[in-house]
Formats: C-alpha cells, sequence, structure tokens
C-alpha cells in the first residue's frame, strides 16, 4: 500500500470519528455516562491523532533538500509515536475518572447510553474497516488503527454498560466497563510507542540480527574482516546499514563493495548500504585492476 493510500484511509476515518464525536459528547451529558464521555474524549484525541497521522503522510512526501538528506520520511514515525504516548495518556485518564464514579456514583440514563453508544458502534466499525484495509507495516496507520479500534470497544462497553443498568440498575457497570476498554487502549498504545521509538532512537531494526549479517558476509571471498557495523532504520519499511570491510590482499575494492551490496540486498532485504573497503595493513589498490597489494 502506499503513502497516498494511507493518507486516504486516515483522513476518512478522521472525518467520521469527527462527527460522531459532537454526537457522544451530547449524548454522555444527557445520559450521564461516563462510558460515553470517555468515549468521546476519546474520540475527540483520535481525531487529533488521525489528523496527526495525515499531516505526518502529507510532511513525508516532500522531497530531501540541502539541510535534509533523508527528507521528511519520519514524519509518519515521529506521529505514530506521538499517537501511542496519546493512547496511554488517555487509558490513565479514563481509569482515573472510573475511579472517582465507583467513589461517587452517578445516575446513568441508561436508554439514551444505548441510543448513543450504539450509533457509535456502527460508525466506528466503518472508521475500522477503512483503515484495516491498508498496509500492516505502516505503523502511523496502525497507530490510527488502534486509536479507532479503542472507539470500537468503547461502544461496545457502554452498550453492555447500558444493557446492565437497563435490566438491573446497577450503575457501577458503566466505569467498570470503562476501565476494561481503558486497559486495552493502554496495552496498544505501549506497544506502539515502543516499536516508533525503537525506530526514533536508530535501533536494530526487528528481523535483522547483527551477528548473523556479520558472519554472512565475512564468508564472501576477499573479505578479511567486517568491522564498524551500524544498522537502523529511516522508516519502518526502509532500514539501512553502514559497515567497513577490510579486503584480503589481492582482492578488487569495487568489486567486493558490489558484492557486499548485493549479499546485503538479496538475503537480508536492505538495498540502502553503505559499504567502506579498506586494504589490509598499509596496503593500498593498485595495479591494472585495482587490487590490494602491500
Amino acid at each position: 500500500m502506499t503513502s497516498a493510500d494511507s493518507r486516504r484511509r486516515v483522513a476518512l476515518a478522521g472525518l467520521l470519528t469527527a462527527v460522531f464525536m459532537i454526537a457522544e459528547v451530547v449524548g454522555g451529558v444527557i445520559s450521564g455516562s461516563l462510558a460515553l464521555l470517555a468515549d468521546a474524549a476519546h474520540m475527540l484525541t483520535d481525531a487529533g491523532s488521525l489528523a496527526l497521522a495525515w499531516v505526518g503522510y502529507k510532511l513525508a512526501e516532500r522531497p530531501a533538500d540541502s539541510r535534509r538528506s533523508y527528507g521528511f520520511a519520519r514524519m509518519k514515525i515521529l506521529a505514530a509515536f506521538t499517537n501511542g504516548i496519546l493512547l496511554v495518556l488517555l487509558s490513565l485518564w479514563i481509569v482515573w475518572e472510573a475511579i472517582h464514579r465507583l467513589l461517587e456514583p452517578v445516575e446513568v440514563m441508561g436508554n439514551v447510553l444505548m441510543a448513543v453508544a450504539v450509533g457509535g458502534l456502527l460508525v466506528n466499525i466503518i472508521a475500522f474497516a477503512i483503515l484495516h484495509g491498508g498496509s500492516k507495516e505502516d505503523l502511523n496507520l496502525q497507530g490510527a488503527l488502534w486509536h479507532v479500534a479503542g472507539d470500537l470497544l468503547g461502544s461496545v462497553a457502554a452498550i453492555g454498560a447500558a444493557v446492565i443498568i437497563m435490566t438491573t440498575g446497577w450503575m457501577a457497570a458503566d466505569p467498570i466497563l470503562s476501565v476494561l476498554v481503558a486497559l486495552l487502549v493502554l496495552f496498544a498504545g505501549v506497544r506502539i510507542a515502543r516499536k516508533s521509538g525503537h525506530i526514533l532512537l536508530e535501533g536494530t531494526p526487528a528481523g535483522l540480527e547483527p551477528e548473523e549479517i556479520l558472519a554472512d558476509l565475512a564468508a564472501i571471498e576477499g573479505v578479511a574482516a567486517v568491522d564498524h557495523f551500524h544498522a537502523w532504520a529511516l522508516t519502518e519499511a526502509k532500514p539501512l546499514i553502514t559497515l567497513e570491510v577490510t579486503a584480503a590482499d589481492g582482492a578488487d575494492p569495487d568489486q567486493l563493495r558490489r558484492a557486499v551490496k548485493d549479499r546485503l540486498a538479496d538475503r537480508f532485504q536492505v538495498s540502502h548500504a553503505t559499504v567502506e573497503v579498506v586494504c589490509t595493513g598499509n596496503g593500498t589498490a593498485s595495479g591494472p585492476a585495482g587490487q590490494c597489494s602491500h
């Protein structure tokens, strides 16, 4: 899936979320339901987060310039990290409010809660389907997806609370079910923040094992040693590697450089690698073919 496709999906889901958020705020105030108000607050942050994700895609499309040689590709990773942190903060706020509701119960109108929650569930299912059809490797899109998933779960919890309140009159069902949703949202937020934060800290991309790569490159004919190895990622789909290869006597540095790059691309799917080749000891590249020699 392209970034343009992901951007359209995020924009449409954001529009649906923002429109129904207003209905949830009104319904939450009228019914007195924390589940609805919490879900409305979640939808408010979702609308902002989806807008942030959209901006991330737009900026990522900007070309590289003299001050940003990689362009703005990491903006969508930064947006994903921000969305992950917002999910964590949102879940903590819901738990805090639920504790207050349990200590000081509030009367909830079950019929109003049910009507608004059902409408919210339908809207969230549509938004979730839109985002779920996008790239599974796009952290920015996955962050947006989990925001909407949290809304969907919030609507399910609100419906459950409405059923319990209407049949038993037990008002504590509203905040208790809100906490269950908050815990799921917390899990998603931590997961998104950890993955995007790992990229921002230039951690080794998932699936790349430095020891395995070094051992494989060392087996290439003409390689005497591999040093100064670094692996990181510009985005979740673009890993990068830099390394220094010490060429054995008689090896052609240019051919060796191409061989190392081809091996990284073929076996480890790393198409962007910076490879420096040096000769052993004080040797230099000389001779008609440019081989390393003392």
